[in-house]
């Protein structure tokens, strides 16, 4: 009975050790990541004067030599554009979502009562231009595959160091099968989180416990600074990149390998990884 329950034991073990695996990721993929504070949906200021993920702030991250962290979703006639929120009501003061408002009707409406307009992701590119690296976040949303097709049709054409990242893993998985060399990462919290944002209590101990890696088979793992479940402690052991999301002093640097950051000024690069590199 004993030696039964020890090899349904290992077997638990194991299969929760290939659930949780990250991928096998060079030091060369990694490179352009590693080490460095990335600006939390561009450089932009607390008061939203110069809002979130708008022009200015990409403009402002690349002229402070920062790395970008940016989301992307679909309007409703498929324009990649640049938004956090599933909704524009915090943003634009409007109560419909941003995949049910074509982008001509969007771009009329102006961010946190600012001159600012929502840009398409190709508009980012084009100010970006390759000066800095950028952790593309794909939204979760109802158009899935059409928003991942169109993200790396445009990352295809474009001239800079990129990664991807995602909270849904089928979005990061499909990027898994269709661009294997482009660096990928899962977004994670706690299952709390997941709970209270609105999802099940199963889904959530699933997503928080990262137990669908392997599917994606993540480079990174951008959890919600803090507390982390044993599972996703487990993946970081095994190799996954550990990013930290969102910083607001520079404390996180010990803790993480990326950093995105908002509200304050960190250096560019860590300095023990720069000391590494002496």
């Amino acid at each position: 009975m004993v030696k039964i329950l020890l090899i349904i034991l290992v077997c638990i073990i194991i299969l929760w050790i290939f659930a949780v695996a990250p991928a096998y990721t060079s030091s060369k993929k990694k490179a352009p990541f590693t080490g460095r504070n990335f600006a939390h949906r561009g450089l932009y200021e607390k008061d939203q004067s110069i809002p979130e993920n708008c022009l200015e702030a990409f403009k402002n991250a690349v002229g402070s030599g920062y790395g970008m962290e940016l989301d992307v979703q679909l309007s409703l006639d498929g324009q990649v554009v640049v938004f956090h929120d599933d909704d524009l009501k915090r943003a634009c003061g409007v109560d419909k979502r941003v995949d049910e408002v074509s982008f001509e009707d969007l771009r009329k409406l102006k961010l946190f009562n600012t001159d600012h307009q929502i840009p398409l992701f190709s508009e980012v590119l084009s100010v970006v231009n390759g000066k800095e690296p950028l952790i593309v976040e794909l939204k979760n949303g109802r158009r899935n595959k059409e928003l991942c097709e169109k993200t790396l049709a445009l990352l295809n054409d474009y001239d800079g160091e990129y990664c991807i990242e995602s909270f849904n893993p089928l979005i990061t998985a499909w990027f898994r099968v269709h661009a294997p060399k482009i660096m990928r990462g899962f977004l994670s919290q706690l299952p709390e989180v997941y709970v209270k944002d609105g999802l099940s209590p199963l889904v959530g101990a699933i997503l928080g416990r990262s137990l669908l890696n392997f599917l994606a088979r993540p480079d990174f793992i951008a959890h919600k600074i803090g507390k982390r479940t044993v599972s996703t402690d487990l993946a970081l052991l095994l190799g996954a990149v550990k990013t930290g999301w969102t910083s607001h002093d520079p404390s996180s640097e010990k803790d993480h390998d990326i950093v995105i950051f908002e509200h304050y000024r960190p250096e560019i690069r860590f300095k023990n990884i720069k000391n590494k590199e002496a």
